[in-house]
């Protein structure tokens, strides 16, 4: 319920600041006077939007597990899957939230939590992690993903995804209103001057887009390290886990799941668009947190 209330808190309050946008700008004005229809153009956006994020996270478990060939265990397969299982069960009792779905996925180190609830999430590690680490790093790793869901940081980032596709869908359509109206003169529906300025402005908003989602997903990772030392009772298993990472070459993850993993690799201009920081940066978090708890 709670989820839903802010589900559609947020659509109202898009359309809301679109509106002041489009009043402030003169463009409801202009665009009633060409015939254009933008409050239904608004609605139009919102649902494409907030529909795409929101079918995305409604997917994202099964997605997750077929894009990373992860299969669910329960304890019973050997003693390293039990020790994986009653781990995350006290975690997630720490934690407050229901127990997930445990999964193994074969690949390079990686681990990732996804779904749209915080009790039917699903929190999986790879081979490469599990053979890499020791049991107190992967503990750590495994408090860092149980952060992100009681966090809610999936529903979150689907929320801002929402948002931004929002604003991308809308204005990418005004401009190419604009560019059809002004400079190719069409003077009845729409002509091919819309259509390539739409695209092109959709290009570029997107662009934009990714940076403001990349840049929440920095800042929750930083969230969910926090957690992990709060779980734990110290950050330092987390700091050990994440210099671990810093020397080992991360686990690609599709695109779909990208920004749940537990590391990235960011450098140069493409630190922007990195949905994580770097180790050094989270390190230093986690130690100026132990500094300050002393």
């Amino acid at each position: 319920m709670k989820r839903i209330f802010l589900f559609l808190v947020t659509n109202l309050a898009v359309l809301a600041v679109l509106s002041v946008v489009i009043s402030v700008l003169g463009l409801d004005r202009w665009m009633l006077a060409e015939g254009i229809d933008y409050r239904g153009l608004l609605a139009f956006a919102a649902v494409v939007g907030f529909g795409g994020a929101f079918i995305s996270l409604a997917m994202s478990k099964m997605m997750a597990k077929w894009s990373t060939g992860a299969h669910v265990i329960d304890g019973s397969e050997g003693s390293t899957e039990q020790w994986l299982v009653q781990t995350v069960r006290r975690l997630a009792d720490k934690a407050g939230v229901g127990m997930p779905e445990v999964a193994i996925y074969q690949g390079a180190p990686n681990a990732f939590a996804t779904g749209a609830f915080r009790d039917s999430s699903l929190v999986a590690v790879s081979t490469g992690l599990l053979e890499s680490m020791d049991h107190d790093e992967v503990e750590a790793v495994l408090g860092h993903e149980l952060g992100h869901v009681a966090n809610g940081d999936m529903v979150t980032l689907t929320l801002i995804q929402g948002v931004v596709n929002t604003f991308v869908v809308f204005l990418s359509r005004v401009v190419g209103f604009f560019v059809d109206r002004v400079v190719f003169r069409t003077e009845r529906g729409v002509g091919p001057g819309f259509y390539v300025a739409s695209l092109v402005a959709q290009i570029a908003f997107g662009v934009l887009a990714t940076l403001v989602v990349a840049w929440f997903s920095r800042r929750r990772e930083f969230r969910a390290d926090a957690a992990s030392a709060d779980l734990l009772g110290s950050p330092r298993p987390m700091m050990r886990a994440l210099a671990r990472l810093g020397g080992l070459e991360p686990g690609a993850l599709p695109p779909a799941i990208k920004t749940a993993g537990i590391t990235d690799r960011p450098s140069g201009f493409g630190a922007l668009f990195a949905t994580h920081p770097s180790v050094e940066e989270r390190i230093a978090a986690l130690q100026a947190r132990s500094i300050g708890q002393a």
